[in-house]
């Protein structure tokens, strides 16, 4: 078939010659490339104890940690050292999801029992509460008390239960806001819910509830495992003035953690709270002196010269 004078051929030969050349200038650019890469070898930050383990290293950062959220605000607020907080624990199908290493169901019992430790050597003279989501309900998995020993027992039953069905925030809701309705108003009222799912299975109107927690004074706190849902958005919206601050969607393992650990420490009050706030009345036994002796003198005094006399 005759060609064309618009026609091109490429010819084998012509490719055999170009390859060479290309091939070059790829293997200098992978060089260059690993001059300027730097390799950041973590494990090389850990150091052994006198015993061959790294038990030493992993508390020191946990430790570091730790103080990192002390200094994280250093600001001079007035916070409440007397807190209730009910924690709620999304139990249903979701938590089945191995996105969290193992699953987001046994991590999250992992980091309860971590959060519960702290939350008490954080607020010695607080109250919590905690309670699940599965199946349509909520379940109490353990009452209001400030006796963490009490709420880590608790979380070592439901260790051998599966996550199932789906939750329901609005009756979650309620049984928290049950728990919280005797607390004093001295103390601050919370509600921290970790939520698996993107969905939420009400009999109700659950608007009615999230405008009965602010009517309350109850704030909430959401960690969201999935992603940001509408309806916990309103709930931490609607308890925190407008602020998402509480709202936090986890992006790793160690991020959960870190959304965990930063509820330990007291909220700030607010400035509705400041106004209302007056002074406790305290009763101290007070010493008095009477000119002639009581009743209850008198017969201890007649019990004595009994004795004596016998």
């Amino acid at each position: 078939m005759p060609l064309s004078g618009d026609d091109f051929v490429v010819d084998d030969d012509d490719e055999i010659l170009r390859a060479p050349g290309r091939s070059r200038a790829r293997r200098a650019n992978a060089r260059e490339d690993a001059q300027n890469f730097e390799v950041t070898r973590t494990w090389d930050l850990l150091t052994e104890d006198a015993d061959g383990t790294i038990t030493g290293a992993v508390e020191g950062l946990l430790e570091a940690g730790k103080r990192k959220r002390l200094l994280k605000d250093t600001t001079p607020l007035q916070r409440g050292i007397i807190r209730h907080l009910i924690l709620i624990l999304d139990m249903s199908l979701s938590m089945n999801e191995k996105d969290l290493r193992p699953t987001r169901y046994l991590l999250t019992l992992l980091y309860t029992e971590t959060f519960i430790r702290e939350f008490f050597e954080q607020n010695p003279i607080s109250q919590l509460g905690i309670v699940g989501m599965r199946d349509g309900i909520a379940v109490r998995i353990s009452d209001m008390s400030g006796n963490p020993t009490s709420h880590l027992a608790a979380i070592q039953k439901i260790r051998k239960e599966e996550p199932k069905g789906n939750p329901s925030l609005e009756n979650a809701l309620e049984m928290a806001r049950a728990a919280l309705f005797h607390a004093p108003s001295h103390g601050t009222r919370e509600i921290l819910l970790v939520f698996g799912a993107l969905h939420t299975s009400d009999p109700g109107d659950i608007h009615r509830t999230i405008d009965s927690l602010v009517a309350d004074k109850i704030r909430a706190t959401v960690i969201g495992l999935a992603a940001q849902v509408a309806i916990c958005a309103e709930l931490v919206s609607k308890t925190n003035n407008g602020n998402l601050a509480n709202y936090g969607v986890v992006l790793h393992e160690q991020h959960y953690r870190e959304l965990f650990m930063a509820v330990t420490t007291p909220p700030v009050t607010s400035q509705a709270t400041k106004s209302a706030n007056s002074l406790l009345m305290m009763g101290f036994p007070s010493r008095t002196v009477e000119d002639h002796p009581s009743l209850l003198q008198r017969f201890a005094a007649y019990r004595v010269n009994v004795r004596s006399a016998g």
